[in-house]
């Protein structure tokens, strides 16, 4: 409790004219990137382009704004962190039932509805801005989970292995461009999709720009051997870029991957499946001259070691069905056999995969979760997709956790898991220490 003299003291300085000097980017600057209204008047002056997007204040304005921007979406309360509420809805039904059952929507708490861009490539910058408006990317990195998986829950790579040129030309531009009409002084951190159509054509949006450090920063730093967080405070200082002698975006020397640590199995019951709220309790990395090792080595030290034989699961949606092929494939190449349920496995032989199919838990026994629990299963590869696919799948997954075989629920973070397997069977694990790398 506060002593008297204290209370007294504080009383004073609160009806005192006395004004705080915040370091570096303004409380202005901030709310301008954060209210979302204010924000979308600075995109349209820079000509940024963002997912279709709106504001609702009750249920009659949601579903107004969903008809105009298209389902499916990303709903959210405003002003929240680590994604929290945040989910992404298919139809109106599952929107009625968001606004009535996860948010308290009032006047001055609106939600937020964007666009849904699925399968899009999400990446992460963090720059750094001095006083003088010079801006400089400390790194881009390329996420392997697509938009819609939480960044905080995504691994991403650092360089970017898959964007086109041009895409990371906008992404670069427009970072510059946002750093200086906010006025940063510091760092800022911006998240990006990159949407690509059936010809391979890219196109880029902007997610949001937070005008601040991110938890990103301590991985660039330790990837590229620049100290961001030092730099960013000599600069709230008063000191320049050039005077630091940072005037480039930096290279990393190796490739690094940045990979989240999941708490599942320390609580029994947990779903493992990946959605846009946080859920992540800490992060790694992992580096090599190759991307399939940096992954192979994140997923090892974040408890999620791959395997480079045996039996893998699969059971996708029906979006993810194409993009399961090619995975699929690699598989079977690498030596494993392939177990699905009826549904994936009729897809698949559709193009010549040789697949053996299990039961699902309903349908009698012995069935994948039977399976799952004797160890005839080494990886799992489950993307489902709605509240009640999830739900539906959730026996399996947990399966999965109680019984240590690493589950994935997107295809991209398969396909990267396939790239890793095919390192461990292929090269051989090294270990440097970071100050080798960057000193």
């Amino acid at each position: 409790k506060l002593s008297l003299p204290i209370i007294n003291w504080l009383d004073k300085f609160s009806q005192s004219n006395i004004r705080t000097k915040v370091l570096g980017t303004s409380p202005k600057s901030i709310d301008l990137a954060e209210d979302r209204e204010l924000f979308d008047t600075v995109l349209r002056s820079l000509n940024i382009r963002q997912p279709k997007n709106g504001l609702a204040r009750n249920t009659e304005e949601s579903l107004d704004v969903a008809k105009r921007v298209g389902y499916p979406l990303v709903v959210r309360p405003s002003y929240v962190l680590g994604g929290r509420a945040m989910e992404i809805v298919y139809d109106q039904n599952e929107l009625e039932r968001y606004i009535k059952e996860a948010v308290k929507v009032e006047p001055d708490h609106p939600i937020l509805i964007d666009q849904y861009l699925e399968n899009a490539i999400e990446v992460d910058v963090d720059a750094l801005c001095d006083v003088s408006k010079n801006v400089v990317i400390g790194g881009l990195m390329e996420h392997i989970e697509p938009a819609g998986v939480h960044s905080g829950d995504s691994a991403c790579c650092l360089p970017s292995i898959t964007l086109s040129n041009h895409s990371l030309t906008t992404i670069r531009q427009w970072t510059k461009s946002l750093a200086i009409t906010l006025d940063v002084v510091g760092l800022i951190n911006l998240q990006f999709a990159v949407k690509r159509d059936s010809e391979g054509n890219e196109t880029v949006f902007i997610i949001e720009a937070n005008p601040r450090a991110s938890r990103t920063v301590p991985f660039v730093s330790k990837a590229t051997g620049i100290p961001l967080a030092k730099i960013a405070t000599q600069l709230l200082l008063g000191k320049k870029l050039e005077d630091i002698g940072l005037i480039n975006e930096p290279l990393p020397p190796m490739q690094s991957i940045k990979e989240a640590v999941m708490p599942f199995r320390r609580f029994p019951g947990s779903d493992s499946v990946l959605g846009p709220e946080m859920r992540s309790t800490g992060e790694v990395m992992g580096s090599a001259n190759t991307f399939g090792m940096a992954y192979a080595k994140s997923e090892l030290a974040a408890g999620e070691g791959l395997p480079t034989s045996g039996f893998v699961f699969l059971s996708t949606n029906d979006r993810d069905k194409p993009a399961l092929i090619p995975v699929a494939k690699k598989l079977l190449k690498l030596g494993f056999s392939l177990l699905a349920t009826s549904g994936t496995s009729k897809y698949l032989q559709k193009f010549g995969i040789n697949v053996e199919i299990v039961l699902k838990v309903h349908e009698g026994r012995p069935n994948i979760e039977d399976m799952i629990r004797s160890g005839k299963v080494q990886l799992v590869i489950n993307t489902p997709i709605g509240r009640q696919a999830i739900h539906d799948d959730k026996y399996l997954r947990k399966a999965a956790l109680d019984y240590s075989v690493t589950t994935l629920t997107t295809l991209k973070g398969a396909s990267a898991a396939v790239e890793g397997i095919e390192a461990l069977q292929n090269q051989v694990m090294s270990v440097k220490a970071l100050q080798d790398i960057n000193y």
